[in-house]
């Protein structure tokens, strides 16, 4: 199970307004909607999807990515939104942004593209497109424009945006907010960006802070990579345990040679917990095992760890949306 960063969730909430419970929906995805906002703090891409279609089920929400797009400043993206503004052009931020986003969000990789009427700005998540995706996807779009415009001396309009989804509802809110072309069902997820965009000097470009703050986010992808091995090693653990029932995060530490607290403390550090990595371990494991008739949906429940096949359909459908066995009638999300 991948993680984003909370910011976009408080962020969809505050947008929607009185039109959902927005507390509510906070916690329901694990967060504590009273704390002060921290874009480092994670939730799992399961819970914000399934947040996501939470909200749709409560209002309208063919608009909602693009007010919220719209809504971001680059100062909420903290090192990496500094990292933004100081670039001398717009390359140079998309650039930064397709090195360092991992920091952010572990569902999706950028990736920058040449092509004959200019440069694509692509984004690539992997996974079934459930309607929470296609809402965090759009989101995520016309979130680049939004602080693309926030940087440059010239108005910021892409030559064409591709969605690979089929088009919502209503394009009003989507056509007045990029101003360009939209194509839906399209081969990839993207902004088609013109040099003469890319290449004009950003306000805000300054040699000095780029070169300090991108050594501060390459210490931090150093960081991140100790986060991931991490990470690895503690998902790893729990999945040699489920076949017994739900591990104890204190089995879990002593056999990677932790005390409780310390193991705590370090998991803490990097933005996670011991029960999230049990839940995203659990699903992992029945997306894969899904894909193999060889195991049965009771089996499946058993190695991740539930007592009884209701409670493993239970959860399930709380991570993708629809039960196991519609998952796998369906090609198991391929």
């Amino acid at each position: 199970m991948g993680r984003v960063t909370s910011l976009f969730a408080h962020k969809m909430v505050a947008s929607a307004g009185d039109a959902v419970d927005g507390h509510a929906l906070l916690r329901v995805a694990g967060l504590d909607p009273d704390a002060p906002r921290d874009p480092k703090v994670m939730i799992s891409d399961a819970a914000y999807y399934a947040m996501l279609e939470d909200m749709a089920s409560q209002t309208d929400v063919t608009a909602l990515p693009i007010t919220v797009g719209a809504a971001m400043r680059c100062d909420e993206y903290g090192a990496l939104g500094l990292a933004w503004k100081a670039a001398p052009n717009l390359l140079g931020s998309f650039a930064r942004v397709e090195r360092y986003a991992r920091l952010w969000t572990s569902v999706v990789e950028y990736e920058l593209r040449r092509v004959e009427r200019g440069v694509l700005f692509i984004l690539h998540r992997a996974g079934p497109r459930r309607l929470g995706m296609r809402l965090s996807n759009e989101a995520t779009l016309a979130s680049a424009v939004s602080i693309a415009r926030q940087v440059s001396p010239v108005p910021v309009v892409p030559l064409e945006v591709t969605v690979k989804h089929p088009a919502p509802r209503s394009l009003a809110a989507h056509e007045a907010y990029f101003g360009c072309p939209l194509q839906f069902e399209s081969a990839y997820d993207a902004l088609l960006l013109s040099d003469e965009t890319l290449l004009q000097p950003n306000i805000l470009g300054d040699e000095g802070i780029t070169q300090f703050i991108v050594s501060h986010l390459d210490a931090e992808i150093a960081d991140f990579e100790t986060e991931v091995d991490l990470v690895r090693q503690t998902k790893d653990g729990i999945a040699r345990a489920l076949s017994e029932g739900l591990p104890k995060m204190a089995d879990v530490a002593k056999g990677m040679g932790f005390s409780v607290r310390s193991f705590h403390r370090r998991l803490a550090e990097h933005g996670v917990s011991f029960q999230v990595l049990t839940e995203e371990t659990r699903r992992e494991l029945a997306l894969g095992m899904l894909r193999d008739e060889r195991y049965s949906l009771s089996e499946i429940a058993f190695l991740t760890g539930f007592s009884e096949q209701s409670a493993f359909t239970r959860a399930f459908k709380r991570w993708m949306g629809q039960t196991p066995a519609s998952y796998r009638r369906g090609g198991a999300g391929s």
